[in-house]
This record gives C-alpha cells, structure tokens and sequence, in this order.
C-alpha cells in the first residue's frame, strides 16, 4: 500500500472513532514514545488552530503505573494492561516502533484484537512483527532510525493536520 493511502486510510479510522465517542492512544519506547506523546498534544491540545480538545492520550505518561507495572508484571505488559483498562471497542492504537518489534506493542496488539481496538502502526522499512498484527501499516522505507523518526513525526502531524480539517472544517 502506498503511504498516502495508508494515510488516508488512518485519517479515516481515527475520525470515525473521535466522531463517535472513541480514544485515540499512542504508544512508543524511547524516541518513539516522545512521538507517540507529542502527537498524542496536537490532538488533545490543538494542531493549526484553536478548537475543542480530541480525546487522544500517550499510554506511558504516567510513569508510577510504568515503574509498577513494570516490576511487578513485566515491561512487555505497560500497554496492554493499561489497554484493557481504559480502552474501549471503536478506539484506536496507533503504535510507533522503527522496528516494529516492540514486545509492549505487540502485547498491546493483542488486546486490540480481543477488544476491537483499530491498529495503526508506524514502523521502518519491514514492518517487523507489528505487520503481522493488522491494521493500517505506515511502514517508512528505510533501515536507519533516525530517518524513520523523523518522517514518523512528519506522517504524524500530516495526520493531525487532516483529522483537525476533516472535524473542524
């Protein structure tokens, strides 16, 4: 699938669901997480112009549920636990890995497909085991991270921009 259509495809599901009462969550580790948060503010805060909010929320922001989770349940839970927790049908995961082999993302995938969660993934050039999991696969084609990061950011806020028009007019 070409990128832009994957793009289009994402701007659908995740207005579909803030439409219809749904939470859009990111996840990522490292880099990718201060992604997944950052574009997780343009929705909840604002992007172009001033408007209402848009339930969107980062999994990792509050690091007392990591450290907790972490320890007592194992790092690859941080997201899915959280997921079954507050996610509900017709939400949306997008999940930001270079690899698209994050264990806590993969975990996360899991509960999507138990609850009907949409998966929208960003990944490098294979797609890793992510793309086995389904969903919309924005996968960038190239090997080096942070190239793959940085055009993450940029399919990210071309994303924002599209569903702040498409709600807002």
């Amino acid at each position: 699938m070409r990128i832009v259509n994957g793009i289009q495809q994402a701007v659908e599901i995740i207005v579909k669901s803030l439409k219809s009462g749904g939470k859009i969550h990111f996840c990522g580790n490292g880099g990718s997480a201060a992604d997944a948060q950052h574009l997780a503010a343009e929705l909840s805060g604002r992007f172009y112009f001033d408007r209402p909010p848009l339930n969107a929320e980062a999994l990792h922001c509050n690091t007392s549920y990591l450290t907790a989770v972490g320890n007592d349940y194992g790092y690859q839970y941080i997201f899915s636990r959280l997921l079954r927790g507050t996610a509900h049908k017709g939400d949306v995961l997008v999940g930001i890995s270079t690899s698209g082999n994050s264990a806590n993302i993969i975990e996360a995938y899991k509960v999507c497909h138990e609850v009907g969660i949409d998966i929208i993934s960003l990944t490098g050039a294979s797609g890793g085991k992510m793309k086995e999991f389904g969903g919309i696969l924005l996968n960038i084609p190239s090997t080096d991270t942070p190239r793959i990061q940085e055009s993450h950011i940029m399919v990210g806020h071309i994303i924002c921009e599209l569903v702040e028009k498409e709600i807002f007019g």
